[in-house]
């Protein structure tokens, strides 16, 4: 049996952090992990850090073979992405009081847990408390053909397929096929995105979802919306993807067919009822401070079923420790407002209330625009697609929410997360003196504009 004060399951964001600041306190750690291709968790293995690596790439992609920038852009983010996952490795693993085991770990009881190696060998272990950290997995729909077929991608293999799809459909229109979309119509692919949704972008203001659709459609991505996806056939060199679209039967053919169809709390095979932790449709069911129902056993990041992104298992690490060294005030209250982005050609921030909400609400507000061309380093740097909006409460003047479809939106929309965190009237980011030529020097005019 091997025994330690603290059993992380899964090397994820919250769980590596958590793990470090509990050993640098001189606690015992044992970090259990199912992949060595894993260690720091899913961003930066298989979604945040190789995606924005691979835009960047194609967003600077050179003439010559598209065949050939392809494949240097996946050996480019293979170099980034293996740095990364060594450091995060040697972070932990170098301390003295943390040991790093690879294996698949199992509850055999509340505080027991068995590992199974690859190669076989079974060990026992205990913790006095256990967090489990094992992030989320692709949901693949029932969808006759599409498990067995050899041209299916989820977004995790298809960043390590060297060969540039002719014909990408993705079939999803949320936010990570939208990413995927973008990456591989720079890169020279024919993008097709299937979705069964009526509306593009559904969750977003009208005025965005229109204004991206129109510049990815520019950019060569087709969109069939309300289409269902009812079968995939393979044939030689391609699949036959069959859909419902407005009651009529329609086909077309792809070499690479992505499901982005969203994902689902990596939970199985866990043996979490061998523990008695209760869990639903979404994942581990946590309380506001991360706690199962079992005494001394937390849950943190995607497989606790909130909100699926890296900084908020970060921010799960700061609830946690809390409880463990501080005064425990920290709960989930704190991430109920939070940014938002998609990573486009030109990137989408959005937080708080969009206009449309605010409309059908009744929420008072008034509302600042200012289009992205009026703004010099856009010029810079090329890009002045989109416009800036906010919306501010005209009683005591904070910030409602803001959507920015500009280039360094996701730089952008932190300032304003911060303001609408410390309750800053607007007039601090209007009457800022930044430095020029910047973005954030538009909050000037920005919220100049409101009336």
């Amino acid at each position: 049996m091997i025994t330690a004060q603290n059993v992380f399951i899964g090397f994820g964001k919250a769980a590596k952090t958590l793990a470090g600041a509990l050993a640098n306190r001189g606690e015992s750690v044992i970090m259990i992990e199912a992949s060595d291709k894993m260690y720091g968790g899913t961003c930066i293995n298989v979604a945040c850090i190789p995606t924005k690596t691979l835009l960047t790439s194609s967003q600077n992609n050179r003439l010559g073979d598209a065949q050939e920038n392809y494949r240097s852009a996946i050996v480019n983010k293979n170099d980034v992405t293996g740095t990364l996952r060594s450091s995060n490795l040697h972070k932990l693993s170098d301390k003295a009081t943390v040991t790093v085991l690879n294996g698949w770990a199992e509850f055999e009881a509340p505080k027991q847990l068995k590992v199974t190696y690859q190669n076989g060998k079974v060990d026992q272990i205990s913790g006095e408390r256990i967090f489990i950290n094992t992030g989320s997995t692709p949901i693949i729909p029932e969808i006759p053909g599409l498990v067995t077929s050899p041209f299916m991608q989820t977004s995790e293999t298809l960043m390590d397929q060297r060969r540039l799809p002719k014909h990408l459909a993705i079939v999803g229109g949320g936010y990570i096929g939208l990413e995927f979309a973008s990456i591989y119509a720079n890169f020279g692919s024919q993008v097709t995105i299937i979705d069964a949704g009526k509306q593009f972008m559904a969750r977003d203001e009208r005025e965005l979802a229109t204004a991206v659709q129109r510049d990815m459609a520019a950019k060569g991505v087709e969109f069939e919306l309300n289409a269902q996806v009812t079968q995939v056939i393979n044939q030689v060199g391609e699949a036959k993807i069959e859909f419902e679209q407005d009651g009529q039967r329609r086909t077309l053919t792809a070499d690479t067919i992505l499901v982005s169809t969203g994902r689902k709390a990596n939970i199985a095979k866990l043996g979490l009822d061998k523990a008695g932790i209760a869990t639903n449709q979404r994942g581990i069911i946590v309380d506001d401070h991360l706690r199962t129902n079992v005494d001394n056993i937390w849950a943190m990041g995607d497989v606790r079923g909130g909100a699926q992104f890296t900084y908020i298992s970060l921010d799960d690490y700061r609830i946690v420790l809390d409880q463990l060294v501080g005064d425990g005030k920290r709960t989930l209250a704190e991430q109920e407002l939070v940014p938002h982005v998609v990573f486009l050609n030109t990137p989408v921030a959005t937080i708080g209330l969009n206009e449309e909400q605010a409309k059908n609400q009744q929420i008072a507000y008034q509302v600042g625009k200012l289009a992205t061309t009026a703004v010099p380093k856009a010029h810079v740097l090329g890009n002045t697609t989109g416009y800036l909006k906010v919306l501010v409460d005209p009683a005591n003047h904070e910030i409602l929410g803001a959507t920015l479809y500009c280039i360094e939106a996701q730089e952008l929309i932190n300032m304003i997360s911060l303001a609408m965190h410390q309750h800053l009237p607007y007039e601090v980011l209007r009457d800022q003196i930044y430095s020029h030529p910047t973005m954030t020097e538009a909050f000037n005019d920005l919220f100049g504009t409101i009336k």
